[in-house]
């Protein structure tokens, strides 16, 4: 996209932005501002349907380019019914929870946040709480504005030659971490896909399994995303690797940390404190134990809540904003916008195929990847390989990492981990056509042969057919053909009589109705078949159901993934 010398753009600010980000679009010659932060009112006296006609409208009348919103705004398909010149929604923070996503794709509306702008203010208040929560600086303040004086009783730790534990090790983990190493911590850090023995120039040792770390470290603190991976991932089991008197900090996502498992593990001691900033439920409830347990220190969701943060991310979404109306570049996208626009039917079916063929891998991947080797069979599919292969590391990577991750910026994510990425393509396609293969290979992992006996390489194998609908053929060794699409469960098994039945029944006793299932066969090397089935639900399977599945005896593995239908 090339902006003409004399076109001048307008941007919508919908949202109440720091002045220094308005007054800098008002300095750009080749800008107009729009400004409206009333909508917010709007909203909160009239509903989201009044704001929904009223930009609606704004937009459909045309000469509106760009749109920047904070979290006051919500941007619904019925918003972006006719965006007319609408090319950019720029979002003024983290978060993109109030923006549809798919309906901005839809229109071919680029979606770009100012994550960066806040990465050093979030690092900042998780380290102010790991300080405070070790100096006990909360209760002791307590007891002073009482009228108190107990300082025997608030003796606290110093951070020199205390082990911090990362987990998450994206832009705000490292952030967190170079501030530890400044203050004489050692530093070890979790992240899944991290393909590195270390980081910070040897400075970090690197694990890939969660649980394998924690007991290196003293105190922990959170900075992953919240998702199915991640949910819970400090519990009462995991609370039991920990070493005794371990702290934690959350200042990353509500949930993350069990919040049912912390009074119990603050009462027996195995926790040494707890420094909240977010919470499952927002606010949390006035009478719960973590606004009052003498080990817990408590903020209201600050992390990002500094002048300069939201200073930066107003300033950054304008900048964004043309940079990206003049053609001069793409920083900070969250969705994938127009690249497959130039691709046929059948490169676009692959394109689609290797996302969700990736999304059904990720699950598997539990000790990190090393390297990604994606082969595309049929020269008509040459042009669409650079397209596949973005597809496909954003499938095997969005479940894993906090930071957004997508088409444009996901050869990026994976190079500052470490992953390579080889993508080849071959004239001739396989006797049943064209076809595409992912393998993932783990740290040390090789090819292995048909049986796979090293579980550190997963292998998949897709094809689109004449009727455009996606395929899966191979995983792991265990062939199919399956149509991959909406809520799936992937269960690995003993091949032994009664599996089937018992998944079955487990199923209908949950209430969720299995819509199709396939089941594949393999002999492993030692000799004993297991098998692999691919069911898919009519609805989101309850945790309790997974619980249940994954205790029964005979069952090795579970998944749940979702797909687009």
């Amino acid at each position: 996209m090339t902006a003409t010398a004399t076109q001048t753009f307008t941007i919508l600010a919908a949202d109440k932005l720091a002045q220094q980000g308005l007054d800098w679009i008002e300095s750009q010659g080749d800008a107009d501002l729009l400004n409206r932060p009333d909508l917010v009112e709007l909203k909160k006296d009239k509903g989201q349907e009044a704001v929904d006609e009223e930009v609606g409208r704004l937009l459909a009348g045309g000469g509106v380019h760009a749109m920047v919103v904070r979290s006051g705004i919500k941007v619904t398909p019925a918003m972006l019914e006719n965006p007319g010149d609408l090319k950019i929604i720029a979002r003024a923070g983290v978060g993109v929870d109030n923006i549809d996503l798919q309906a901005a794709t839809d229109k071919g509306i680029l979606v770009v946040n100012t994550a960066e702008a806040s990465t050093i203010t979030t690092a900042e208040h998780a380290f102010a709480l790991m300080i405070s929560l070790l100096r006990n600086i909360g209760p002791a303040y307590k007891t002073m504005a009482a009228g108190g004086w107990d300082r025997a009783k608030f003796k606290g730790r110093q951070l020199s030659g205390m082990t911090l534990g990362v987990v998450g090790f994206g832009r705000i983990g490292q952030t967190m971490a170079k501030r530890a190493l400044a203050f004489g911590m050692d530093v070890v850090a979790f992240d899944p896909v991290f393909n590195s023995p270390t980081a910070l120039d040897g400075a970090v040792k690197m694990y890939t399994d969660f649980e394998e770390m924690l007991p290196h470290a003293d105190v922990l603190s959170f900075h992953v995303p919240l998702n199915d991976h991640t949910r819970g991932m400090l519990n009462a089991k995991s609370f039991e690797k920990c070493r005794d008197g371990v702290f934690v900090v959350n200042a990353a996502r509500g949930g993350v940390v069990d919040e049912e498992a912390i009074i119990p593990a603050l009462d027996s001691g195995k926790c040494g404190g707890v420094a909240l900033d977010v919470f499952t439920n927002e606010p949390p409830a006035e009478d719960t134990a973590l606004r009052s347990h003498p080990k817990v220190l408590v903020t209201p969701h600050l992390g990002a809540s500094t002048e300069e943060a939201q200073t930066a991310v107003s300033s950054d979404a304008a900048i964004a904003c043309m940079a990206y109306l003049r053609g001069e570049g793409i920083k900070g996208a969250v969705n994938a916008g127009n690249l497959r626009v130039d691709l046929d039917p059948t490169q676009q079916g692959f394109v689609d195929l290797a996302g969700r063929m990736a999304a059904l891998v990720s699950p598997m991947i539990t000790r990190g990847i090393a390297t990604v080797s994606i082969e595309l069979a049929g020269r008509h599919l040459h042009k669409a390989a650079g397209t596949v292969e973005r597809a496909a590391m954003v499938g095997l990577l969005r479940e894993h990492l906090a930071d957004p991750v997508n088409m444009i910026n996901v050869a990026q994510v994976a190079e500052t981990r470490g992953i390579k990425i080889r993508t080849a393509t071959v004239d001739e396609p396989t006797q049943a056509g064209p076809a595409l293969t992912i393998e993932v290979h783990g740290p040390d992992g090789s090819v292995d042969d048909s049986t796979h006996a090293d579980d550190r390489t997963r292998k998949i194998v897709g094809r689109v057919y004449e009727d455009l609908k996606p395929r899966v053929v191979e995983i792991n060794g265990y062939h199919m053909d399956m149509t991959p699409d909406g809520t799936m469960v992937l269960l690995q098994n003993e091949d032994t009589p009664g599996m089937i039945g018992a998944v079955g029944s487990a199923f209908g006793e949950a209430k969720v109705n299995i819509a199709d299932m396939t089941i594949s066969r393999r002999a492993a090397a030692c000799g004993t078949s297991t098998a692999l089935m691919t069911l898919k639900v009519d609805a989101e399977p309850p945790a309790e159901l997974i619980e249940k599945l994954s205790a029964t005896a005979g069952v090795l593995k579970i998944a749940v993934v979702k797909l687009p239908s």
